[in-house]
């Protein structure tokens, strides 16, 4: 009975022992299993960024593939350029040689031909030469004769400005007489070197027949330069220029189909009455300038009435 005792004893002393072994064992086999488990997460996020980087790798290659297939084709692109540019220059030599041969070819023809017109052209300088000697000869006359037409160009214009002041001076007392005759006349002035009549003085409405009044003061004038026409010395070659105008209005009524004809036919009457005045044919001249030369631009009545006129200046006839 002891000895059973005693070996169940033992028995149970070896139990715990193996518990221990076992735990020890199921420790370092979990200490194993996380090891591995840490190890498969790092290595997963290992993976994970390698294959980001190859992925990125192989973006950058499909680029560089893209880049080096555009410059093969650029590559052969230009090297057909150069291909056809060769072949271009090469025609073109071909062609340039075949030319100069031709030249050379026509040269040699025309040698005579050419020594032909050397000859002309030799010619030809010696008839410009004479013909330069020519016109140098005809400059110089030139050229002289201008000085003595300047110097008679300049004696004619003082003699003609000598003329000018003398007939100034009898035109200034025919002006100062015939003012004194007029005196009192509204529609009587002086413009510049003439005396400006207001048709409507001396004609009605679309006629060229002087009024009575009309009459009266063309005898007035033709008084005045029965005064002043002996007092100017023969020499002097004088007129009294008689000017006919009228307004840009048409002519209404009447045998005068436009203003011309009815500014001409006026001043033709005032003519004719001066003669019958007494005033010499060979002193005085007519023109009708139509409604040419306004000397006031309106269209008041005021204004046409201005235009419609008879002037008289007292002028050279050279």
């Amino acid at each position: 009975m002891a000895r059973l005792h005693r070996s169940r004893g033992n028995g149970l002393d070896i139990w715990p022992g193996y518990v221990d072994a076992l735990s020890t064992l199921l420790m370092v086999t979990i200490f194993v299993l996380l090891v591995f488990v840490l190890a498969e997460a790092f290595l997963s996020v290992a993976l994970s960024g390698s294959n980001k980087t190859i992925a990125t790798l192989r973006g950058e290659i499909a680029q560089l593939s893209n880049v080096l297939a555009l410059e093969k084709s650029k590559t052969a692109s230009l090297q057909d350029e150069l291909a056809s540019m060769a072949s271009l220059m090469k025609a073109k030599q071909a062609a340039s040689a075949a030319a100069l041969s031709g030249q050379v070819k026509l040269n040699a023809r025309e040698v005579s031909t050419v020594a032909l017109l050397d000859q002309q052209i030799a010619a030809l300088r010696l008839q410009l030469a004479s013909l330069a000697a020519a016109l140098d000869a005809a400059a110089a006359q030139d050229a002289a004769d201008h000085v003595q037409i300047a110097d008679l160009g300049k004696q004619l214009n003082e003699a003609l400005a000598r003329k000018v002041a003398r007939l100034q001076q009898y035109r200034s007392e025919f002006f100062g007489d015939l003012r004194k005759a007029l005196a009192g006349e509204k529609n009587i002035k002086i413009v510049g070197d003439r005396f400006v009549f207001e048709s409507d003085v001396l004609f009605p409405s679309d006629s060229a027949q002087l009024s009575d009044a009309g009459t009266q003061e063309i005898a007035d004038v033709a008084a005045a330069i029965e005064k002043i026409a002996p007092k100017i010395p023969p020499h002097l070659n004088w007129v009294l220029s008689v000017g006919g105008y009228a307004d840009k209005e048409a002519v209404k009524g009447g045998k005068y189909k436009d203003n011309f004809d009815l500014s001409a036919a006026r001043a033709l009457s005032v003519l004719h009455l001066l003669i019958a005045d007494g005033v010499a044919k060979n002193r005085v001249i007519a023109t009708g300038y139509g409604a040419a030369h306004p000397i006031s631009t309106g269209d008041a009545p005021a204004d046409l009435a201005k235009n419609r006129r008879i002037e008289f200046r007292l002028t050279s006839a050279d």
